[in-house]
């Protein structure tokens, strides 16, 4: 490790609470930098993907000069680019911003749609009803439709996140087999990460993806896993940007209209 690591210990319930699950090896989430950090225009590259995958084979984030949207999967890397393809990018690249785990999941259950966003966080509210406690999940299956959306990589002086997804390109993406992967973060890391959902999308075929906006699941598969004990994150500190951002705003209004698109 070629900086150091900054904790933010969040001791979180040791036992699953659900009917039908069972209590994985400890875990936890390592992410690098602050989601603050990328709304004010953080965007220079911190970590390489060869190390971050050290810390995890799953997890979401967006790359150097925020260059697309991010998904690690059963420990690869992919790239949804803003002209909406997929690329695999190499492992020497960058990321100013990610969240990542080893992904175990203690829970699975099978979906019936038709199941949209708001379907989809109910169930995993009700199955993990913990407010306080992280939640990787993977939705594997058959869509009538996705919308998402990719970043266009930007350029010095990097404008704020909220500037550059006032023109992000919006795909929709209509009958396809994929999965969605992300977290359910609690409100404790308000300025941290992003309290609540935050997903991306990968089509099994590699032809499309990208930050979830609204989607429609036919039929699929969930796996969750329910717990994590501690949460690792990298502080940039080398980095002059991130030394003199301003991160002492409250920022969730702005985070409300670059997750949702609106």
């Amino acid at each position: 490790m070629t900086a150091p690591f900054r904790t933010l210990i969040a001791p979180l319930i040791a036992i699953s609470l659900l009917a039908g699950c069972q209590t994985p090896p400890d875990n936890g989430i390592t992410q690098i930098a602050t989601i603050d950090s990328l709304l004010v225009g953080v965007y220079d590259g911190h970590v390489s993907l060869h190390q971050l995958r050290t810390y995890g084979d799953f997890g979401i984030g967006t790359f150097e000069g925020l260059d697309g949207e991010m998904l690690l999967l059963d420990g690869r890397f992919y790239q949804v680019r803003s002209d909406g393809k997929v690329y695999r990018p190499a492992l020497s690249v960058k990321t100013p911003f990610a969240c990542v785990t080893s992904f175990v999941p203690d829970c699975r259950d099978t979906l019936q749609g038709p199941l949209d966003l708001d379907g989809l966080e109910a169930k995993i509210d009700k199955r993990v009803p913990q407010p306080n406690q992280f939640c990787a999940f993977i939705v594997r299956g058959d869509f009538n439709h996705v919308k998402t959306r990719s970043v266009p990589a930007q350029k010095k002086p990097y404008p704020p996140l909220a500037e550059v997804t006032k023109t992000q390109p919006v795909f929709e993406i209509p009958k396809v087999r994929g999965t969605l992967i992300g977290f359910r973060a609690p409100a404790l890391v308000k300025g941290v990460n992003v309290p609540g959902y935050h997903l991306h999308f990968l089509a099994d075929d590699l032809s499309s993806g990208g930050h979830v906006l609204a989607f429609e699941l036919a039929q699929g598969t969930l796996e969750a896993d329910t717990l994590h004990d501690w949460l690792r994150i990298y502080l940039p500190t080398a980095s002059k940007a991130f030394g003199s951002a301003d991160l002492s705003q409250d920022r969730s209004t702005e985070l409300r209209s670059v997750e949702k698109g609106r």
